[in-house]
């Protein structure tokens, strides 16, 4: 057909072009379509506005920052032109694929808007629209975001879920939770929150992870927060993107934390650049979900606006009775319509609280914690009178921890714990790039060989400790 397709007599053009856009009762699929097949193709040559507007006539699409979107949210470049192929393989017999993409481009230029509404006051789902007032449509309107769960409002509660949780966290750290999970679902940093659960390995946390993709879908970014300040693209790659989740968090102290701060609060546009184009103006509503074995640490930045935009929730201490069920995560992902109504019920809760999150003692407690420790840690690391980093010095982990003990007490200041101390000086000791090393066999006093750090050299006498 391609060789003769200048031959073919028109009124059989025009009957395959009815065809093409015919139902399987060879019925035509509307009645209102303006162009078709014959009013972009001449020979083998492809009209590329004419195919704009015959391909958009039949799919609905808006392009902003040269991203398709129609009614299911952002379209895949890839999808879309493998319809493209499809639509223009029978009339084109050569350069199939390179015209396909010349004809995305065409799309993308025709379908340009402005601006698109953020519209937070609903979700869309892939059953139609809910409304945060509690109503439903079933109807589908042309969206930014679409989640890949349906609304069912007699879905019944998710037991299995629940009960995972309840292995997990301390039961006011679950409503803290559930009222997290449904502030993601809507496009808005409203609340100015992030969200770290951390733990010691082993509890479960990453199956939170899997139920938040199963919820968002593509709606949602797996990756590294660290990012966020290292890469001057990564800030682009949350455009259109409700969650960041970073599921195994880098315990590198940051060096600066601008970016974090701006996302988690912005309620205007920004910057954003990609590469190799024009950086331009966009709006971001992506949260922070991390999961690790500590909290986001700061090398230099101890403000108040850094601590304040966290929530640290404690995971439960992994029963060494356990026995984990190797398909938990599967039998969590069959609940998610259920899930998905527990989350609406946190988020219509945080909503009425005025977006104030529901915060346990335990978790001001935390976030007190990291205050303290994040300060005098770092400042006791830079007490060159009390101790000092040198290749070829060493010390063990008790004898520093009792130099860190006497600098807080000189200095009027409370020490954290031996445990916190250790993990936190490792944290700032790796980020300023001093040259230690942990060793297993250091001599103590006494000739064992116990746990320290080559590199490390106290410079105090820490007797009164003893």
């Amino acid at each position: 057909m391609k060789d003769d397709w200048e031959n073919i007599p028109q009124e059989l053009k025009d009957a395959l072009a009815k065809a093409l856009t015919s139902n399987s009762n060879g019925e035509e699929n509307s009645d209102d379509y303006k162009y078709h097949v014959n009013d972009w193709i001449d020979g083998q040559k492809v009209n590329d506005a004419k195919f704009a507007l015959y391909f958009l006539e039949r799919h609905h699409m808006r392009c902003f920052h040269g991203v398709l979107f129609d009614m299911d949210g952002a379209r895949s470049d890839s999808v879309i032109e493998q319809e493209i192929y499809s639509e223009i393989e029978p009339y084109v017999s050569a350069g199939i694929a390179k015209k396909a993409r010349g004809l995305l481009d065409a799309i993308k230029i025709k379908a340009h808007v402005n601006e698109v509404e953020i519209q937070a006051d609903r979700i869309h789902v892939s059953n139609g629209t809910f409304y945060l007032n509690g109503c439903f449509c079933v109807e589908k309107e042309f969206c930014i975001n679409r989640l890949p769960v349906a609304y069912i409002p007699d879905a019944g509660p998710p037991k299995q879920w629940l009960s995972f949780l309840d292995q997990l966290l301390e039961p006011p750290d679950i409503v803290t939770l559930q009222e997290y999970m449904g502030y993601c679902l809507i496009p808005t940093t409203i609340a100015q929150k992030m969200l770290f659960i951390i733990g010691n390995g082993g509890e479960g946390k990453s199956r939170v992870g899997r139920v938040m993709r199963s919820l968002l879908g593509d709606n949602m970014n797996t990756g590294d927060i660290h990012k966020i300040e290292k890469s001057q693209f990564a800030r682009a790659d949350l455009e259109w993107k409700l969650l960041l989740l970073d599921d195994d968090m880098n315990m590198e102290a940051l060096t600066k934390t601008n970016n974090i701060k701006a996302i988690v609060t912005l309620e205007d546009k920004i910057d954003l650049e990609r590469k190799g184009k024009q950086s331009e103006q966009g709006r971001l509503y992506s949260r922070f979900m991390c999961f690790g074995n500590g909290t986001l640490e700061s090398l230099y930045d101890r403000s108040e606006g850094f601590f304040r935009r966290q929530i640290i929730l404690n995971a439960i201490e992994r029963d060494e009775n356990r026995v984990d069920d190797p398909f938990l995560g599967e039998r969590l992902i069959s609940e998610r319509e259920s899930i998905f109504l527990w989350c609406i019920e946190g988020l219509q809760r945080l909503i009425s609280n005025n977006y104030h999150f529901t915060i346990s003692e335990k978790a001001r407690d935390n976030l007190e914690e990291v205050r303290r420790k994040a300060a005098n840690v770092i400042e006791f690391s830079e007490a060159k009178d009390y101790v000092y980093f040198e290749i070829g010095t060493r010390t063990t982990s008790k004898n520093l921890y009792r130099a860190y003990r006497i600098w807080c007490d000189e200095n009027v200041e409370t020490p954290v714990s031996e445990t916190s101390f250790i993990k936190t000086f490792k944290t700032v000791a790796t980020a300023k790039h001093y040259p230690i090393k942990h060793n297993q066999n250091i001599p103590n006093e006494e000739g064992r060989k116990v746990r320290g750090f080559d590199g490390v050299h106290v410079m105090i006498r820490t007797n009164r400790f003893i």
